[in-house]
């Protein structure tokens, strides 16, 4: 069995205690956090990890040991309120099992992953027919192609819609939180602020590169949308500690946010290098196997739609063309091929 990271317990200095509370979220021994926040208006938890597995009892043992052992004078039907950082299974796919051991709390998310939530069935058929015509385009071969539907169809099947009882807004600040929306990642993916402390959920990790789709899966995903992010974020000043979805605490934002920059650039630069190096034009799926080499299982469709992310941006910015333009014009949809401009 997977060991867990021990509970975090931080302190801002405007006051708020915040329990860092790891679960593992995916079955491959995968670690995300949860956050309790305590000492503002209402006790409020941040993200429900997956519903997989032992994910929903590793959230309710640490929310009880928040009493038992910080001795804390917090019980789990104290929370009023849950916010969910974004519309990934990981985050929000234990939200039904933590309502139910919670009792009513008010639920919230962005508007932009709104749908995720309340019409999460439709979401799952309307993003799954885009993902299809993407693999389609990008030059996966039918064999292939239904092998990774079945794998993304898997992960879809045990959350059911919800009810949202209000959403994020950058605008409409709660006490002692203030929101920042940071697509790219996903669609609705916020930061919140707690004085000196930025709960960074998967926008900024201290290792991992956030996986990045690209837009014509689903809008506000994306290279350029998460630059915009990373540009937002590098204008806080006062954050003394950044709290991820995932891995360690970051001591150094802006240091941070510098890195994902150049490893953005650098990963432009192969792209291009990829594609000007080939003798043919090359589909994504033929760029995603050079640039991200030995990948299996699910790994594959996650590169897909990274390299796809790639490509895209260089596309809309002038860098690449599609090279079998006539084919694209005449057929359904054939594969495009790209080419260095």
């Amino acid at each position: 069995m997977s060991e867990l990271p021990p509970i975090e317990r931080y302190q801002t200095n405007h006051g708020l205690t915040i329990y860092r509370l790891p679960m593992i979220v995916f079955p491959n021994g995968f670690v995300g956090y949860a956050y309790l926040v305590l000492g503002g208006d209402v006790p409020t938890l941040i993200d429900a990890g997956s519903g997989y597995g032992r994910s929903s009892q590793d959230l309710l043992d640490g929310l009880r040991a928040v009493r038992e052992d910080f001795g804390e004078a917090f019980d789990v039907g104290d929370i009023r309120r849950v916010l969910i950082t974004h519309g990934h299974v990981d985050h929000f796919g234990g939200l039904s099992d933590a309502i139910r051991a919670i009792g009513a709390p008010q639920v919230a998310i962005h508007p932009l992953d709104k749908r995720v939530l309340t019409n999460y069935e439709e979401r799952v058929v309307v993003a799954t027919k885009n993902l299809e015509i993407y693999l389609v385009r990008a030059g996966v071969r039918q064999e292939r192609l239904t092998e990774l539907m079945e794998m993304y169809g898997f992960s879809k099947k045990h959350v059911r819609s919800l009810k949202v009882d209000f959403v994020i807004d950058e605008d409409h600040p709660l006490p002692g939180m203030e929101f920042y929306h940071v697509p790219g990642h996903c669609s609705g993916q916020v930061a919140i602020r707690l004085g000196d402390v930025l709960l960074s959920a998967d926008h900024i990790l201290p290792r991992t590169s956030p996986h990045l789709a690209a837009e014509s899966i689903t809008h506000y995903t994306g290279v350029g949308h998460y630059r915009e992010s990373l540009r937002k974020m590098a204008t806080l000043d006062g954050i003394r500690l950044t709290l991820g979805g995932h891995e360690s605490p970051i001591d150094d934002l802006h240091a941070r946010i510098h890195e994902l920059q150049s490893r953005l650039d650098l990963k432009a630069e192969r792209v291009l290098d990829i594609i000007r190096s080939a003798d043919h034009p090359l589909t994504i799926s033929e760029i995603s196997k050079q640039l991200y080499t030995d990948k299996h299982g699910f790994d594959v469709l996650l590169a897909l739609q990274e390299a796809g992310a790639h490509v895209e941006y260089l596309y809309d910015r002038g860098y690449l063309a599609v090279a079998n333009l006539h084919e694209f014009e005449h057929d359904d949809n054939p594969s495009l091929m790209y080419s260095v401009l």
